[in-house]
């Protein structure tokens, strides 16, 4: 990444002096050093040992925690405690999503994320209904968390060129989730099943992937206005908090 692209993201991420930030996958310090220079409280994660080593060694990095770890397994919850943070990085395709769920399902989420992904990750986060990158991914962020494009990089901007653009995202967390449900284990356990077979009625997947016979599911579409043979990714974030609050019982539960 180059520098100029670093300075974007750190603004974005430090949008006041003393932020408390974690940086993903510090690798030689770029991101690092833009972040520092915006005032950053700074926990800069890096998996490689050989990368550690450098970042340690860099005095302009000095105010900069460097922690030899996998950002998949780091104890945010334990490091943050109940303070407002920020997350930030270049993140590789394998670890971002998982990355970013796993900080939504955290005791303590990050009140902002602004995260540089892959094109087609960024487009899944920020996906409408009824467009091909709309999937459960994209109702569960949106869930909890407002969810912008603020720029995108060319391979040019990296060294060395990867095959596909990048995008920066910036997530800023909603004071309260985007709709109501009764039960946010119904509501999401309902959206991972609706998209399970996307290929098939949003009544078969469920069939499906959750046992619940498809006549039920149909019924509790009728019941919502929505024609029985509608498909998941049609359904916004309200339609799915409705469906899931008919569709609420003990099997669900379990």
């Amino acid at each position: 990444m180059d520098y100029a692209a670093a300075r974007r993201i750190a603004a974005l991420c430090v949008t006041e002096p003393e932020t408390c930030a974690f940086e993903i996958g510090a690798g030689t310090g770029t991101l690092t050093r833009a972040l520092l220079e915006s005032g950053a409280r700074l926990t800069a994660l890096e998996i490689d040992p050989a990368l550690v080593e450098i970042l340690r060694d860099r005095s302009d990095l000095s105010g900069a925690e460097i922690v030899a770890t996998d950002a998949l397994t780091y104890d945010f919850d334990g490091a943050t405690g109940r303070a407002v943070w920020t997350a930030a990085g270049n993140l590789p395709y394998n670890i971002a999503t998982p990355l970013v769920l796993r900080w939504l399902g955290a005791s303590n989420p990050p009140q902002r994320i602004v995260v540089m992904v892959q094109r087609d990750v960024a487009d899944r986060f920020m996906a409408h209904p009824a467009t091909p990158a709309y999937g459960s991914l994209s109702v569960v962020v949106q869930f909890a968390m407002r969810v912008r494009r603020a720029f995108t990089l060319g391979p040019n901007a990296f060294w060395p060129r990867p095959k596909v653009d990048s995008a920066v995202v910036v997530m800023e967390r909603r004071d309260e989730p985007a709709v109501v449900c009764r039960n946010r284990d119904t509501f999401f356990r309902v959206v991972r099943g609706a998209f399970a077979y996307r290929r098939k009625t949003l009544s078969n997947s469920l069939a499906l992937a959750l046992g619940i016979p498809r006549e039920r599911a149909q019924a509790a579409l009728s019941q919502l206005g929505l024609d029985s043979e509608i498909r998941g990714e049609q359904l916004d974030l309200a339609a799915f908090a409705a469906l899931a609050d008919r569709l609420e019982d003990e099997t669900l539960r379990t």
